[in-house]
């Protein structure tokens, strides 16, 4: 899926890290979230990008863990 804008391309680069190791700190989690939020704009790129990262967390493709 391409990826166009800052923002867009450190939240996919962080949501394919997290798909990678199978895991996602809590720290982790609330820099994607920052990461989202920091131009105060949530896009629809992003909404995307979001939602599948919610996915993956509810299929337990990816585990949050502790830091």
């Amino acid at each position: 899926m391409p990826v166009s804008g800052e923002t867009g391309g450190k939240l996919a680069a962080m949501i394919k890290k997290a798909i990678e190791d199978g895991k996602l700190t809590n720290t982790e989690y609330d820099q994607i979230l920052a990461i989202a939020h920091e131009d105060g704009v949530i896009d629809a790129q992003e909404k995307r990008l979001l939602s599948q990262l919610q996915e993956l967390l509810s299929n337990k493709t990816i585990v949050r863990v502790p830091d």
